[in-house]
């Protein structure tokens, strides 16, 4: 029997990006492009009439009229399971925790390669968290085996949900009643063992892992 092609909306207001997107993805075997919306609003008046919904949404973050956060909320409102994955020019770890936050399932940058896009889409389809950051084969490793995926001590996991939020290092060295110097160890140390270069990262790890569930965000 053949596998259903999995259906994907686009959310972007330029028109060029929206349209090459639309032809990549629909030109890929095994997709397809079932709505397109050039904000957040004409995105959720569609949503609310169309007949099924998209397996995966890829939302653009800058956007006029309604912008990918008030679009993000508006999602996860009224269609709580939906899977959407995050799209942006810019890479600030900030608007990226943020999107987590809000509940996407993945993040790509626009100047990344088709083939990441399409792993993200297949990731997030298949009920997986999405990053350019791939968690270490040992990781993987340990989670197929239904092991914990490393040894997080309890400091560690403060420090980890913590990195979920919207603060600052700073910020966080404040609520933790430790230094910045000591956060930035934290932060360095678990780069090392995790094998991740940045905190959008760490925040990935957290919920691909379990560490920290998005109902604690």
């Amino acid at each position: 029997m053949k596998k259903r092609d999995i259906k994907i909306a686009i959310a972007d207001d330029h028109a060029l990006v929206r349209s090459g997107l639309a032809n990549m993805i629909s030109s890929t075997t095994g997709f397809e492009v079932v709505l397109e919306a050039k904000d957040g609003k004409e995105l959720m008046d569609k949503l609310d009439k169309a007949e099924r919904l998209p397996d995966v949404i890829l939302l653009d973050i800058s956007m006029p009229v309604m912008n990918g956060y008030d679009t993000m909320t508006a999602i996860r409102e009224k269609y709580p399971s939906q899977k959407v994955i995050g799209l942006s020019m810019y890479d600030n770890e900030l608007s990226i925790i943020r999107m987590f936050r809000l509940g996407v399932r993945g993040y790509v940058e626009k100047g990344s390669s088709y083939k990441e896009l399409e792993r993200a889409l297949i990731a997030v389809y298949n009920g997986s968290f999405y990053h350019g950051e791939e968690l270490s084969a040992r990781i993987l490793e340990r989670m197929q085996q239904g092991l914990p995926p490393m040894d997080i001590n309890d400091k560690e996991k403060e420090f980890l949900t913590l990195c979920c939020s919207e603060l600052n290092y700073k910020e966080i060295a404040e609520r933790m009643n430790l230094s910045e110097r000591t956060i930035h160890g934290y932060r360095d140390a678990l780069f090392e063992k995790l094998g991740l270069k940045s905190r959008s990262g760490l925040v990935v790890f957290a919920l691909q892992t379990g560490v920290v569930t998005e109902k604690v965000l």
